[in-house]
């Protein structure tokens, strides 16, 4: 093996692509791991595995998941998800702040990157159940969202690690980075504390993918502001915006929206962090078909705005805003089949009742007779004349309503009635730093600083406000891979 050696701080899918494509320079690489090996994974370890990626059509799907069926493939409108589609996206629920060379390499490499975790080992599968409902014996997938990793986060960890493992990767658990190394203004390594001591790895290159700062209270507040403090973090514990940190006392240039993250509609009484043994099962993505009221029995966003995966992530941040930073979820019978699978598992606060006055007289902190006046108007307000269909933005809204709900309008008239409680759950934080196509970091003369290179969470510019769905992974995959890349050729160039 070379002795011409990338660090990479981080051992999330960002971090591990980043080494991954590194070795291929030629490099040896080392990977520090904050968490210990039984937490490993980073934020990747907790998503459910959506992956956002442009395609044509189900002849490139076929590339990328070689066990697609004859038969899934003859009950599947796959559709295509094109580049402009992917870019639009990306602009629209940016607010068009995103950076557009940065979107560009994100949309454009998406496919190929994916190609090559696969050839690294990853599978990738269809993401039936979450994106596409059966309509007329087909099933539609909707809002550009089609593949996932087998076995979810999880499952895409694994596979990245024992990739790793055969590539001859040295993975350092526990192991906290505190600083990076300078000389004159080259970053040659990073010391760290492991195990009470500390010590420095020296290196040609470093590669920055160790997340954002969702778990960091006291930084969600200095820069999300008031409340966020309060937020549970859906994910892992350990980040706490160290990459960050150093490479802005390294002279990296702060980018990106630092007053914004990525947050969703969480289980109230879930814990102040993730748990593996549930994953991403707190979450409760499945409002578009119900309503939400808060403490005073009132709705406060368009449930039906826009696909869930244009909405999700900004609602959370909606939730944390009312009053006691809670807010209930209700559904009736109808539309019970629609729910997803994390409505059925066990660590759920949920209540049930045979009629709607009973129901809501259960929700917890909840002005009982003003939610009932809010769901009567609502149910009044529905135009029923519109057919209801799950897999478009069929358009069945209200009539009337103050705050309208746009699609996936129901009654809430059938029994057995259901409700479910959620807070906010932070999933990453959208500020971070900046990075030119080669991922280098830029300083504040927006020049690169040699040797320093970032990926994943960290990337600040992409994403501003709200979030496309599966794009997370997507950005840490291309990003990490286009980090390895680079510091590897850098690494070469040193050791010459």
């Amino acid at each position: 093996m070379s002795n011409r050696k990338v660090v990479v701080v981080g051992a999330g899918n960002a971090g591990l692509c980043a080494a991954l494509s590194a070795r291929e320079q030629g490099a040896s690489v080392i990977v520090l791991e904050c968490a210990p090996e039984e937490e490993r994974g980073g934020n990747s370890r907790f998503t459910a595995g959506a992956i956002r990626i442009a395609y044509e059509g189900v002849e490139d799907l076929k590339e990328l998941m070689p066990d697609l069926s004859a038969q899934e493939i003859e009950t599947t409108d796959f559709g295509s998800y094109t580049e402009a589609e992917f870019f639009d996206d990306m602009a629209r629920v940016s607010e068009y702040r995103s950076d557009p060379d940065l979107v560009d390499l994100l949309v454009k490499r998406s496919m190929e990157t994916l190609l090559w975790m696969r050839e690294k080992g990853v599978r990738f599968v269809p993401i039936y159940g979450r994106q596409a409902f059966k309509v007329g014996g087909r099933f539609k997938f909707w809002g550009g969202l089609t593949v996932e990793a087998w076995g979810g986060g999880p499952g895409l960890v694994d596979a990245l690690y024992l990739a790793t493992k055969r590539a001859g990767i040295e993975v350092l658990y526990g192991a906290r980075a505190l600083a990076l190394i300078q000389n004159d203004g080259e970053v040659r390594g990073v010391s760290i504390r492991r195990s009470g001591k500390t010590f420095d790895i020296i290196g040609d290159a470093v590669v920055l993918a160790s997340g954002g700062f969702e778990a960091n209270t006291e930084w969600r507040t200095r820069y999300l502001g008031p409340g966020w403090d309060l937020a549970k973090v859906r994910g892992s514990r350990f980040n706490t915006g160290d990459g960050i940190r150093m490479g802005l006392e390294a002279g990296a240039m702060p980018y990106g929206n630092w007053s914004g993250c990525h947050a969703v509609g969480w289980d109230r009484n879930a814990p102040d962090f993730g748990d593996l043994s549930v994953g991403d099962g707190f979450q409760k993505h499945s409002y578009p078909f119900g309503i939400m009221i808060n403490a005073r029995g009132e709705r406060f966003v368009d449930e039906g705005a826009d696909f869930r995966n244009y909405t999700y992530a900004k609602y959370g941040g909606e939730v944390l805003k009312q009053p006691g930073q809670f807010a209930w979820q209700i559904f009736d019978s109808k539309v019970a089949h629609l729910l997803r699978d994390e409505y059925r598992i066990r660590e759920v606060t949920k209540v049930i009742a045979g009629d709607l006055e009973g129901l809501l007289e259960k929700l917890d902190g909840v002005d009982a007779s003003r939610a009932r006046r809010t769901v009567d108007a609502y149910n009044a307000a529905v135009c029923t004349d519109i057919n209801f269909n799950p897999n478009i933005k069929d358009g069945r809204g209200t009539a009337g309503l103050s705050l309208p709900k746009s699609n996936w309008a129901n009654r809430i008239d059938e029994a057995p009635f259901m409700a479910y409680a959620i807070t906010c759950g932070i999933t990453f934080t959208f500020g971070g730093l900046r990075v030119d196509n080669q991922a280098r970091v830029l300083n504040m003369e927006q020049t690169p600083i040699p040797g320093l290179y970032g990926a994943g969470e960290l990337v600040g510019g992409l994403f501003y406000f709200n979030y496309p769905g599966g794009t997370g992974l997507t950005s840490g995959a291309v990003f990490g891979r286009i980090a390895g890349a680079s510091s590897g050729k850098f690494s070469a160039v040193q050791g010459s």
